[in-house]
């Protein structure tokens, strides 16, 4: 009984996909980047009907706790201070990733924003990747590593703060560090 009603479904949702797939004239624009985009709109939304209401510009550093977390095992840690000092190596990517974000792109229109925060998101990626690249001796000799471990280790990092921000930073999302954080809240 179990299999007739999954063959069911299946039969059922095929023509969906089908018809989701067919419908797809764009395939930079994926089903996600579509209810991303909806998103975008509810923010220009927001821009358009309080064009004032842009906040001064704040950071937190490397958000999801990255900064508060290192600056407290700093505190805590006289090891940890010594060797990896009070800021992570890309935090000024970080930075320059919320300058980004506060704004939540220089263009409002929803299409605009969302290849906007997808740039800011690569651009963050490929700074912490540069930062391994450039610096990983320098850093390497700090932390008493081998330079393409820590070159590898900070490229790790990237990618993982890359999922990060493109999985937490959509618009309207209801968290400090979304996309367009600058502009009040739209749900």
């Amino acid at each position: 009984m179990l299999e007739h009603i999954r063959l069911g479904l299946l039969v059922a949702l095929f023509p969906v996909q089908v018809g989701v797939a067919a419908a797809e004239e764009d395939a930079r624009v994926s089903v996600p980047a579509k209810v991303e985009i909806w998103r975008h709109s509810r923010l220009e939304q927001v821009r358009r009907a309080t064009p004032d209401a842009l906040l001064p510009f704040t950071t937190d550093g490397c958000s999801g706790g990255m900064s508060a977390a290192w600056e407290a095992l700093a505190e805590q840690s006289p090891w940890f201070f010594e060797v990896f000092e009070t800021r992570a190596p890309w935090h000024d990517c970080c930075v320059t990733h919320d300058e980004a974000y506060h704004l939540g792109g220089a263009d409002p229109a929803p299409e605009a924003g969302y290849w906007a925060r997808v740039s800011a998101d690569e651009a963050l990626r490929a700074c912490v990747q540069e930062v391994g690249r450039t610096q990983s001796d320098a850093l390497a000799a700090q932390y008493g590593r081998d330079a393409e471990e820590v070159a590898a280790i900070i490229t790790f990092v990237s990618q993982r703060m890359y999922e990060a921000v493109r999985l937490g930073g959509w618009p309207c999302s209801g968290l400090s560090w979304r996309w367009g954080y600058g502009w009040p809240q739209c749900w």
